[in-house]
C-alpha cells in the first residue's frame, strides 16, 4: 500500500469512526433509559399489559425506532440493544400506532400474555363466529378503542349485507345487541343500506362509555360514523362525547330499543329466534356488540346486599359530605375514587387487595397520587372488605382488622365476562395468551 492509498485508508476509517462512535452512544443511552424505565415498571408491579398490546417479533425488527414515538401514550416502547421492546407494558392501551408505523411488519397485536390469559369469542376475519350469522365486534372481540369498535362495527354489517337471505322473507336482516360504540355504528350502518333491523340495548346509550364518571376525558381518534361522516375528536369528556351520539342518532332518525335485555338467542332455519324481555324477533343474522362488563362481580362478603353498595358510580355530588370506600384496582375504581375526592366535604377511601395498580392507566395512577398527597384520598393498598354494616365497614389490612364509618360503598371490582351466555349459544371461545 503507498503512502496515497495509506492515507485514504485512514481518512475513511476516521469517516466512519465521526458516524459509529455518536451512534453507538446514542444507542447505548437510548438502551440505559429504555431498561430504566422497564425496571421501574416491574419494580411498581406495573409489568402487565391489559388490554391490546404489540408483540415484536426481533427477527424481523430492524431497530429503526419509528415504532417508539407513533404512540401517542407516550413511553411505551423503547429501543433495547438495537430492538424494539414493550418498556413501560402498563401504559399501553392498544392504539396500534405502532403497528401502523413499523415499515417492516415487525409488530402484531395481541391479547394476553404468557401468565396471564384473556377469553374471547373465536371470530373470522369478517367479524362471524363459528356459529354461521352470528357476529361478534368491539369490546367483546378484544377491541376497546373506541375509534377501533366504530370501525368494526361498520365493517360487520358490511359482512352482514353479504348473507344468502338478506332482504328476503318476513324476518328482520340483522337484530344489533348494544349500543355502545360498536353497536352504534352499526346501527347506522344498517340504516345507511336499508337493512331491517332492530338495535337493542338493556341501559343507554353509549355502552361502557356512559358508565364513565363525570368529566372523564375520553381518549379517541377519527373514524369514520356512518350516515354522519368522520369523526375528529382526540380529547373530550364523557358529556360531549354521547351529546354528539345524541344528536347523530336524532338527526339519522335511528331507533333504539331501550331497556330491553336479551335472554336467549336460538337457530332456526336459516337464522335465529332472539327473545328479549320484551319479545321475541326473528332474524337472519344477529351481531352481539354488548361490551366485556358483564354482570359485575361482587365481594361475597356479610352486608354487601345493604342499599349503600352500588356496582358504579353515576353522580358523584350525591356522595357530596358522606364517607364512601370504593374497592378495586382498575380505571374505574381509580377513577370514581379521584371524581369523588374533588366533592366537598367527602371522605373517600380507595381499597384495593393488590400492592400496585397494573390495570389502570397512568393520568389515572397520577391522579390518586396527586389526592393521596393532597391529602383528599385515604388509600388501603393489600387490604379487603371482611363485613359490611349500616354505618361501619370492616377491613382486613396489612396492619390487621380495622374498622371504618361509612356512608356508601362503591365496588368497582370488574364484571362476570359473559362466556356463559356465548358458550350457550353455540360461541366458540378462546383463551389468548399473548401469541398472534
Amino acid at each position: 500500500m503507498n503512502l496515497s492509498e495509506h492515507i485514504s485508508a485512514v481518512a475513511y476509517i476516521a469517516l466512519l469512526a465521526l458516524i459509529w462512535i455518536p451512534y453507538g452512544l446514542r444507542r447505548k443511552r437510548r438502551t440505559e433509559r429504555s431498561l430504566a424505565v422497564l425496571e421501574e415498571a416491574r419494580n411498581a408491579g406495573l409489568h402487565e399489559p391489559p388490554s391490546l398490546h404489540p408483540l415484536i417479533n426481533k427477527s424481523v425488527c430492524l431497530g429503526c425506532g419509528t415504532c417508539v414515538p407513533a404512540c401517542p401514550e407516550g413511553e411505551v416502547l423503547g429501543l433495547v440493544s438495537g430492538k424494539v421492546e414493550l418498556i413501560n407494558p402498563a401504559n399501553c392501551i392498544g392504539h396500534g400506532a405502532c403497528k401502523d408505523a413499523c415499515p417492516q411488519d415487525a409488530i402484531t397485536l395481541v391479547l394476553g400474555t404468557e401468565t396471564r390469559g384473556v377469553d374471547i369469542p373465536a371470530l373470522k376475519p369478517n367479524f362471524e363466529t363459528n356459529v354461521p350469522g352470528l357476529f361478534v365486534c368491539g369490546e367483546l372481540g378484544g377491541m376497546g378503542l373506541i375509534r377501533n369498535a366504530i370501525e368494526q362495527g361498520r365493517q360487520a354489517i358490511e359482512a352482514v349485507r353479504a348473507l344468502d337471505g338478506i332482504g328476503r322473507g318476513d324476518r328482520l336482516d340483522v337484530v344489533i345487541v348494544g349500543a355502545g360504540p360498536a353497536g352504534f355504528s352499526a346501527s347506522l350502518a344498517a340504516k345507511q343500506h336499508g337493512l331491517r333491523f332492530a338495535t337493542l340495548e338493556q341501559e343507554t346509550l353509549g355502552g361502557t362509555v356512559s358508565h364513565y364518571p363525570r368529566g372523564k376525558i375520553v381518549m379517541t381518534a377519527p373514524a369514520l360514523l356512518p350516515l354522519h361522516g368522520r369523526v375528529t375528536f382526540r380529547e373530550t369528556t364523557k358529556e360531549r362525547l354521547l351529546e354528539f351520539w345524541q344528536k347523530v342518532e336524532q338527526k339519522s332518525g335511528l331507533e333504539i330499543r331501550y331497556e330491553e335485555r336479551v335472554g336467549g338467542i336460538t337457530p332456526n332455519a336459516g337464522g335465529f329466534d332472539v327473545e328479549t324481555s320484551a319479545g321475541r324477533y326473528r332474524t337472519r343474522a344477529v351481531l352481539l356488540a354488548i361490551g366485556r362488563r358483564g354482570t359485575p362481580r361482587k365481594l361475597e362478603v356479610p352486608g354487601e346486599e345493604d342499599e349503600k353498595v352500588v356496582y358504579r358510580l353515576i353522580d358523584p355530588e350525591q356522595y357530596r359530605g358522606q364517607r364512601v370506600l370504593v374497592i378495586g384496582g382498575g380505571d374505574s375504581a381509580l377513577e370514581a375514587a379521584t371524581t369523588l375526592a374533588e366533592q366537598l366535604m367527602t371522605e373517600v377511601t380507595l381499597a384495593y387487595r393488590g400492592d400496585a395498580f397494573s390495570r389502570a392507566k397512568p393520568k389515572n395512577r397520577e391522579r390518586v397520587e396527586a389526592a393521596v398527597a393532597d391529602g383528599r384520598l385515604r388509600l388501603l393498598l393489600r387490604s379487603s372488605v371482611a363485613e359490611i354494616t349500616p354505618a361501619e365497614v370492616r377491613m382486613q389490612t396489612e396492619s390487621g382488622p380495622q374498622t371504618f364509618e361509612n356512608d356508601a360503598v362503591i365496588v368497582c371490582a370488574g364484571g362476570i365476562l359473559p362466556t356463559g351466555f356465548l358458550r350457550s349459544i353455540g360461541i366458540a371461545i378462546e383463551t389468548k395468551y399473548g401469541t398472534a
